[in-house]
């Protein structure tokens, strides 16, 4: 029997896992092709951080009780992260990707090189910061299921 003190951490991690993979068979789907990256990278269906700071509160309130401070704590933490993911995390991404099109679109009507040689107009910053709102409740999903699944591993 796994110490029932590492059920809200070794949740957190499965949960994350559990999503990171997801997001390479849901990317396997949606274009036919296997691109590993998904495995690691932010951004994408479902949102391995809103499956992680769920899986720890459900954890949390599954260990200690969902009238416990800590459980509240954390379901904050939680939403937090999630708001961020959906809104500031994703609108950064757009910002990124406008100025990256303002660029080339300002290189393309340039007739001579105003300076575009700078290495910051070369940086390939990524796009996808964050998540849309479906991307986030997947992530909500599996970090609700997960605890419920090793539940029986750690507490009696």
């Amino acid at each position: 029997m796994i110490p029932a003190s590492l059920f809200p951490l070794v949740t957190a991690i499965i949960s994350n896992i559990i999503a990171q993979i997801a997001k390479t068979i849901v990317y396997f789907y949606k274009s036919g092709e296997w691109d590993l990256h998904w495995v690691i990278a932010s951004g994408g269906f479902p949102s391995s951080h809103s499956s992680t700071v769920t899986g720890l509160a459900m954890a949390i309130g599954m260990q200690e009780g969902f009238n416990s401070a800590l459980f509240a704590v954390t379901t904050i933490f939680a939403f937090i992260v999630m708001y961020d993911a959906c809104h500031v995390r994703y609108y950064s991404g757009k910002n990124i990707e406008l100025v990256q099109q303002l660029i080339k679109d300002l290189k393309d009507e340039a007739q001579i090189n105003i300076g575009y040689d700078e290495p910051i107009y070369k940086e390939q910053l990524k796009a996808v910061l964050g998540h849309k709102f479906t991307e986030v409740v997947g992530g909500f999903v599996v970090g609700i299921i997960v605890p419920l699944l090793i539940c029986p591993l750690f507490l009696r």
